[in-house]
């Protein structure tokens, strides 16, 4: 099986963007954690470069809680943005495309399950055996399904070992879970602003993510019709995840005090606002339109039971074997620096070698997004080694 997508260096002109196709992969039923089937499983997949002859240097990227598996280039030339790590993949870049077989998989219950680019099986789908939303019937599925269903998607591709799993926050739990689940499939692995084990804090604050949710009357205990959804509780969800996952150093460097209209300051009326409010509203309103409010919830309660291995705890990252390299933010938070320093050492208990490396920046937690730039050489450097 031959597959070739786009990136590679004689592609494209110096300095264009890769232009880039969502691919679909479906599998007839899947067997989640808890032993229910899912039928007609479909999920999108995205692909960098080109697989070498004997299948050695594929890089999977997982994504994080909100993301998608748009993880680099553009689907069109005028496209806003590119994939969110587009400023480490591609030709000539850190994850360099020339040399590596790059790819990345939407996960089951995408939040951004009304983008139509994004192709995830979830509450929203329709279950074949009614013709109708599964909404809550649909399995609780857990991080530890999602790379489930990423294994089968590497099977098919005839992968029989990664060069490398990485990637963000909820991408970082699969990272570590694959190196737990399968210690021999891949040679080395790049949690990014991650923890192997979460505990009562983070359970406690991804529960308050979920209950602007659940507090919407339009919620129906999960069983709205497609067109109308829980939007103020949605809106509201998001809202909470997008301060957290920034740090008061962006936010106070970007908005200060600026009132959200010059002419109506907040102490006149109720109704006034500061920017910030305004700027984060428009954000979070901006994510909710392509968003679903179960498969929120459904992202919650697989970030809350999250497990590398069987005992939920750190001790089950003592079977990694692949070479580590953990980059944290000392300003994260949602997983807090002290928990990644700890899960890094964990893995090194287990006798693998890891390497740590603080990611410098002012967005706190999406440090792991925005500020991956200047760490490219070292990322470069571990790959290659």
């Amino acid at each position: 099986m031959g597959v070739d997508c786009p990136a590679r260096r004689g592609d494209h002109a110096a300095g264009a963007d890769m232009i880039v196709a969502k691919k679909i992969f479906e599998l007839p039923e899947f067997h989640a954690t808890g032993g229910r089937v899912i039928k007609n499983l479909r999920i999108g997949w995205e692909c960098y470069g080109r697989l070498n002859a004997d299948r050695s240097n594929a890089i999977l990227v997982a994504h994080y809680f909100s993301g998608t598996s748009h993880a680099a280039g553009r689907y069109a030339k005028d496209d806003v943005y590119p994939g969110y790590w587009d400023v480490l993949i591609g030709p000539g870049k850190a994850i360099d495309t020339d040399r590596y077989f790059v790819f990345s998989a939407d996960t089951l219950v995408n939040l951004n399950a009304r983008d139509p680019r994004v192709v995830t099986t979830g509450p929203a789908t329709i279950d074949p055996d009614t013709g109708r939303p599964y909404g809550l019937s649909f399995p609780p599925v857990t991080i530890a399904d999602f790379v489930a269903v990423q294994k089968a998607l590497v099977d098919h591709l005839g992968i029989r070992k990664l060069h490398a799993v990485i990637g963000p926050s909820m991408g970082g739990l699969q990272t570590l879970a694959w190196a737990a689940a399968y210690p021999g499939m891949m040679d080395r692995i790049m949690p990014v602003v991650c923890a192997g084990e979460i505990d009562a804090w983070l359970i406690a604050w991804l529960g308050l993510w979920g209950a602007p949710i659940r507090a919407d009357p339009a919620w129906k205990n999960g069983a709205y019709a497609i067109d109308a959804q829980p939007a103020a509780g949605l809106t509201l969800a998001l809202k909470l995840i997008t301060l957290q996952a920034n740090h008061g150093q962006w936010v106070d460097a970007q908005f200060g005090r600026a009132f959200a209209d010059e002419g109506a300051a907040p102490v006149d009326a109720l109704g006034n606002a500061y920017k910030v409010e305004a700027a984060i509203a428009a954000i979070a309103a901006e994510r909710a339109s392509i968003a679903d409010a179960n498969h929120l919830l459904y992202l919650v309660k697989a970030n809350q039971t999250f497990a590398a291995g069987p005992t939920g705890t750190l001790a089950d990252l003592e079977n990694v074997r692949a070479k580590t390299l953990f980059l944290y933010s000392s300003t994260d938070q949602v997983f807090r620096a002290d928990k990644a320093r700890a899960t890094a050492a964990a893995i090194a208990k287990g006798g693998a070698p890891v390497e740590t490396a603080e990611i410098q920046g002012p967005f706190g937690h999406a440090n792991g997004l925005f500020a991956m730039a200047p760490l490219g050489d070292r990322i470069a450097d571990f790959l290659s080694r």
